[in-house]
Order: C-alpha cells, then structure tokens, then sequence
C-alpha cells in the first residue's frame, strides 16, 4: 500500500498527526508517494525510529541526485556536505571538531549571556506591543534570542542575521513551496556568503567557532568545502530547533492557561518539564534528515524495506506513539515533571550517532526564556485563531510561521 503525501500542504503543515497515526496504523514503516514524484518510506513507531536511528544500515549518505541541476547546483551540493549527511570515520570526525562549542561546560557557562539576551529581546517586544498593540512571538521573540545566541557562539555578525534566516527559510521548504527560483537564488546566496565570511574569519580572527574552525591546522582540519558546510548546519540547526521550541511552548502555554500557572508557581523543575513535553507534543525536528537502507531490512511485523530505498524517521509521529506515552495528543507536562529532561524517552532531538549537538543549548535557551517571557509579559494572549495560524511547510522542521498576541484586558 503506497499512500500520497504533499509536504507543502498548508492543512498537513497545520496538524499532521491524523496522518501519521494513519501510517502507524499500517505497521511500522509506510510507503507514501511524494508530491514531487518520488516514493519514500516514512517509519512512524517510536521503537522503530529508535531501531533505525541506531542501525547502521540506514546510511545517512546521500543518493546521486540527477535533479540537481541548474545554477544552485554547486552551492548546494557544497553546503549539503556536512556531517549530518555522513557515516562512520568521517562523521565521527567532523562531530568530534564542532562538539568544541557544545561541551556541558561551555553551554552551561552560557546561561548568564542568555538571560542578558533575553531580556533585550524582551525589551524591544514590549515595545512593540506598547506601541502597536499587538506583536509576533515568532519575529519578535522566538526568532531573534536563538539568532543572538547561535551567532555569538558562531562569529555571525547581528546585521546579517535576519537576511540569513530568510535564505535558510527558503532551502528548508518543501518542493512547491516556492517558486524554483527562489530557493536556487537562496542556495546560492547562502554559499557566497559563508564564502566571505570563512575570508574576513581568516583574515582577522575572534573566538567564535567559525574563527577557531578556519584556523585549525589539525591533520583532521575540515577543507574549505567542508568548512563551509559545517556553517550552513550550524547555524540553520542553531536557531532553527530553538525557534520552533520556542514558538509551539509559548502557544502551548497560552492554550493551556493551567499548565502556565503551575510552571509559574513551582518554578525550575516545572519549567523543565514544560520544555520537555513540549519537546515530544509538538516536536521542532518534525524528521530526521533522509536515510538510505544499505540492504533489505525486517522491521518486524511484516515490514520489509527493500535495498537502496529513501526513508525517513518522523520523530514528530514516533513521539506520539500510543504505546509509549498514554492519551499522546494531550499536553501534560506533568509526565515529564518527576525528571530532569536528560534521559527521558521522547527522540526529539533524534536517537543514535547523529543525536543533536545542540541539545543542551535548546533546552537551556528555553528553560530560561520562557519564565521570563510569562513573568515580564504575565497578561500576553492570543490574537490570532490557533487553528489557523500558518505553518512551516515541510518534512524537517515544525512550528509555526507567526504567533500575533497582545496584552489582555
């Protein structure tokens, strides 16, 4: 049974869970036709996505793609050569050289410089509202705090970083999205600039992480192609995750009045269970980046999935599975409230050899954004129907595009 899928659907972007519970329904990988042509298998079970992400039959490499063609089709096959798209040796090497800014040490010591950011992004969003009555917790919230953050570990200078999020918006969207153009020209302009901006880091170093990676002599040292892919990644998922965590916790709380009292009430612990229950309702990495199956393989209950075929582990559908976290469309933190967050069992930063780096610095950014967003903004609500409000189109990341609120009364 193949059943069609049209990432680029405005309804399926808004509330894709039906569909993925229909998937599930069928066992625990699907075959699904895509709107652009091609035939995936989507693996929509928590046990087996976590089955998948350690196997290593699933390869992360990339197949030949005879559709990349046409003036982006140099950039893009530069920057789409980062470690999310290797196996092995050559994974564990480029990890080994970008986990330098992501250690516990280093993120920890980052929490100071959060709060600092946050209250300044804070500042200019009550502004806005004083001024013009209703403001966007997606641009002037959710966005900019990760940006500030991600670019001062990276070295992005503040004034590029908005026209920055425009082209990673751009190559993340789905065929059918946008025109061809706009995301060709997005490619491209995004392999120009790291182009300048590894130049001017060499030319006149700092110690951000693009400034250490450009220097580094180290025989293991990343080659221009692979340093320039190492920016792309970083900063798309740098502030990406944290965005979309963010942006669906805030909407979240605003729905759900009492849960927001209470996280209000008993503080830190409370805090970190809302992050993560959001983390697993209302997953930022909606998939995990496309694997290849080195061979035949048995999911079990029937499943086979033939050699050489495109798959994709929907992290968003594996944590709302039934058989792993009871009445799972619901949103209660207070599963999460007996823990600390860092070995609970949703994957919504992935599972396995590519589990995101930048774990600990989402969860961090948000267990100290959100109480001093509630507490600086206490009457803020809604100004917008949540059921309409529009969402990222795609496979890969979820949340939503805007976020109108105002103050209430």
């Amino acid at each position: 049974m193949t059943t069609a899928l049209n990432p680029a659907d405005a309804a399926f972007a808004r509330d894709p869970y039906p569909f993925y519970a229909g998937l599930r329904a069928q066992g625990p990988a699907a075959r699904v036709a895509l709107s652009n042509g091609t035939s995936a298998w989507l693996v929509t079970g928590y046990r087996q996505a976590r089955s998948v992400l350690a196997d290593p039959r699933f390869s992360n490499v990339p197949a030949p793609r005879a559709d990349r063609v046409g003036p982006a089709a140099g950039a893009r096959s530069v920057l789409e050569r980062h470690m999310l798209n290797t196996d092995g040796a050559e994974h564990r090497r480029l990890r080994r050289l970008a986990s330098v800014a992501f250690t516990p040490r280093r993120v920890d010591e980052l929490g100071g410089r959060i709060a600092r950011l946050t209250d300044e992004v804070l500042g200019g969003l009550a502004e806005r509202l004083d001024r013009e009555g209703t403001a966007d917790l997606v641009d002037d919230f959710a966005f900019p705090l990760p940006v500030l953050v991600i670019g001062e570990i990276l070295g992005v200078p503040e004034e590029d970083r908005a026209e920055l999020r425009a082209w990673t918006y751009r190559v993340g969207s789905p065929a059918g999205a946008l025109a061809p153009g706009e995301i060709d020209a997005a490619w491209q302009s995004l392999h120009r600039y790291f182009t300048g901006l590894i130049t001017a880091k060499r030319a006149q170093p700092g110690q951000d992480l693009f400034s250490l990676l450009a220097a580094d002599e180290d025989a293991e040292a990343l080659d221009d192609t692979e340093l320039l892919a190492m920016a792309f990644l970083l900063l798309f998922a740098g502030y990406e995750t944290t965005m979309n965590l963010l942006a669906s916790a805030s909407l979240l709380l605003l729905g759900h009045p009492g849960e927001l009292t209470a996280a209000r009430r008993d503080g830190e612990p409370r805090w970190g269970a809302v992050v993560e229950e959001t983390l697993r309702h209302a997953s930022p990495l909606e998939g995990t980046t496309w694997r290849r199956t080195r061979e035949e393989v048995d999911l079990g209950s029937g499943t086979v999935v033939p050699a050489d075929s495109s798959v994709l582990v929907v992290l968003a559908a594996a944590n709302r599975d039934p058989e792993v976290f009871p009445d799972p469309d619901a949103f209660r933190p207070g599963r999460f409230a007996a823990g600390d967050g860092r070995a609970l069992p949703h994957v919504a930063f992935g599972h396995g050899p590519h589990v995101c780096l930048g774990a600990r610095l989402a969860r961090l950014e948000a267990v100290i954004a959100l109480p001093r967003l509630f507490d600086a903004l206490p009457a803020l609500s809604l100004a917008a129907d949540p059921a309409a409000l529009p969402y990222r189109p795609g496979l890969l990341v979820r949340g939503p595009r805007s976020l109108p609120v105002r103050r209430a009364g």
